[in-house]
């Protein structure tokens, strides 16, 4: 083989001193790691030589690491490659000897090719890939090969719900691949949302304020009754006081020894005079509280009415 490098023929003549002794040491590291079983580093490295010098000894190179890696389909090209290009009347040995053996090796490695069947069920539009690689058509129901091992197989179409199939093929087997995609359901209609309540606020602000200003209303009422009821007892008693006092101070002179009672009598009718100021105060309050709070519509059957008596006060009221 690296005799055929040196000795090429005319075609390839053209190739620098430098690239035909990088080739032919490519081509070394790659034949190295053939016999060692190491095919990924023999690829690479015969793939490379023939990249730099075509010649159907590095390409023989080439199929036989595809072999070893196991991409039989690629390596089935490789061969095939060799014999359909040949070589020039005038070429080293080497390179028959190579279109020989690549005759031999396709001969035994074509039986032992895999392959695979595959029909899909659905519309015409599906796509079929294996291994996320397509597939034509036309290659649909009729034997295809591929390389030895797992592999996926998958169909997808618009409107179907794709499918895919595991299938693990061993060396020279035959399997039937058989797909069938389904039409999608459709999503149901989607309803018109019912618009959304919002949420409870409780009471209205005008009803919190109505209730809170009956509420206010009928406690002034209530205190002006006491401050009334408070007022009429004490100018009671005041009066009291002053008939009494009367009859022992004529002449609105009273002895000192009464001072007790005067004083008592003074405390009464101030007490009359800020017990009615009060009164008359809530009263007042008390009523115009309720005349003026709102009504909410569960007072609306609710009625009141401020009473007003002498030395009290209050409310009355129908619900």
């Amino acid at each position: 083989m690296l005799l055929a490098l040196t000795c090429a023929p005319a075609a390839l003549a053209q190739v620098s001193d430098a690239d035909r002794a990088t080739a032919r040491s490519l081509a070394v590291e790659g034949q190295e790691a053939l016999e060692q079983k190491d095919f990924a580093a023999a690829l690479d490295r015969f793939s490379r030589a023939d990249a730099i010098i075509h010649a159907p000894t590095l390409l023989l190179g080439v199929a036989r690491a595809q072999v070893g890696v196991g991409k039989w389909i690629a390596a089935q090209e490789s061969y095939s490659r060799i014999l359909r290009e040949g070589a020039p009347e005038k070429s080293p040995e080497q390179f028959f000897e190579a279109i020989a053996a690549a005759q031999r090796e396709l001969d035994a490695l074509a039986p032992r090719i895999p392959q695979v069947l595959i029909s899909v069920r659905g519309p015409d539009t599906a796509t079929v890939t294996i291994d996320n690689e397509a597939v034509p058509r036309a290659a649909l129901g009729v034997r295809r090969p591929v390389d030895p091992g797992d592999h996926v197989v998958r169909a997808a179409a618009a409107g179907f719900a794709p499918v895919e199939v595991k299938v693990t093929l061993a060396e020279g087997a035959s399997e039937t691949v058989a797909l069938e995609l389904k039409p999608v359901a459709p999503p149901p209609p989607v309803k018109p949302r019912a618009p959304i309540a919002p949420p409870d606020q409780g009471p209205s602000t005008s009803g919190s304020g109505g209730s809170s200003r009956t509420v206010l209303g009928i406690v002034a009422l209530g205190l002006g009754g006491a401050g009334l009821a408070a007022g009429a007892v004490g100018g009671v008693l005041a009066l009291g006081k002053h008939s009494h006092l009367s009859e022992r101070c004529p002449g609105g002179r009273c002895d000192p020894s009464l001072k007790g009672d005067v004083d008592s009598y003074h405390a009464m009718g101030t007490l009359s005079t800020i017990g009615f100021a009060i009164g008359a105060v809530g009263v007042g309050a008390g009523t115009l509280l309720l005349l003026t709070a709102p009504r909410s519509p569960q007072r609306a059957g609710i009625s009141i009415t401020p009473v007003i008596g002498i030395g009290s006060a209050g409310a009355k009221g129908s619900f």
